[in-house]
């Protein structure tokens, strides 16, 4: 958690994703606390959607895997903090995929998890990027199914979470639990309020995870489920995002607000919602992505933990 010797939080990025042309490569940056936007003058390697992304605060962030006209990609792009340049890591994902999920145990290492691969098969195994030599290895512990489309984030220093996505069986209500002391895996006993896919997540590092938005089997969500660390309770927010969507993406400025940016409804979203801790409390930012999109990778820069 960050004290007043620390360095104060610093900006949230969205990167890759699908606009209404197609995939794109281009990543935005909403600069904390005035939540300005600008767009990097780095890129991801290619354009791609459903990319995954997590963060090494004050180090970098990484976005992993995803897809392009139908191309499971394995690469890790890499943007290191402050300067935003972008390098590519030598180490790859087991394997190619997309539509996987991750969220990072910040100082110590990132997590890469589920997905589909170029066989259209589900996955459950967790790729592991230790820092700082962003080394490869793949946890003993799989998530309780193989799945897709699922939302991440983490309680840092404590444990990551897995939730929602969707198995051959169908959309998932879970939430898998990996405790950072061993890499072991769990399963809440508290779950969302209902089965869906393609939710985004992100987390108040210490006090609470936020999952919002994504598909069930009545349409597009809203809502916003909320686990407290450290029992891992579930209670639903009052507030809501802007719009009910599908295939947003989240990520947060740890003690003061957590975001979920783009998505779709009935067309790409341009739009970012803003959840001010603690109150939970929902505004809309005036920035906006540089276009509507879906399907991105969102990790934040809070400043060394």
């Amino acid at each position: 958690m960050p004290t007043g010797d620390e360095t104060p939080p610093i900006a949230g990025y969205f990167g890759g994703g699908q606009e209404a042309g197609g995939n794109i490569s281009g990543i935005d940056k909403i600069t904390f606390p005035d939540d300005s936007k600008s767009t990097l003058a780095a890129t991801l390697t290619s354009v791609r959607s459903t990319p995954a992304a997590m963060a090494n605060s004050g180090v970098g962030g990484y976005f992993g895997g995803g897809e392009n006209s139908g191309v499971g990609i394995s690469g890790i792009d890499k943007i290191t903090f402050p300067a935003d340049t972008k390098s590519t890591l030598t180490a790859t994902l087991t394997s190619a995929r997309w539509e996987l999920a991750a969220m990072a145990n910040s100082g110590t290492a990132g997590y890469f998890g589920g997905g589909e691969d170029s066989g259209s098969s589900f996955l459950s195994g967790i790729d592991k990027i230790t820092f700082p030599a962003d080394t490869k290895s793949t946890l003993t512990a799989t998530l309780t199914t193989a799945r897709r489309r699922m939302a991440g984030m983490a309680d840092s220093g404590v444990a990551g979470y897995f939730g929602g996505g969707s198995s051959s069986g169908g959309s998932i209500s879970g939430i898998d639990k990996i405790t950072f002391s061993a890499d072991t895996k769990s399963t809440l006993t508290a779950t969302l309020t209902s089965a869906r896919t393609f939710s985004a997540g992100m987390a108040d590092s210490g006090v609470a995870g936020y999952l919002g938005g994504g598909q069930d089997s009545g349409g597009n969500i809203s809502g916003i489920d909320k686990i407290t660390f450290p029992a891992d309770t579930k209670s639903t927010l009052s507030a809501t995002l802007t719009s009910s969507r599908v295939a947003l993406v989240g990520m947060a400025d740890i003690n003061v607000a957590g975001y979920f940016g783009g998505g779709y409804d009935s067309a790409e979203i341009s739009g970012i919602d803003k959840i001010t801790f603690p109150a939970d409390t929902k505004s809309t930012l005036s920035a906006t992505l540089s276009t509507a999109r879906q399907k991105m990778g969102g990790m934040a820069d809070c400043g060394v933990l």
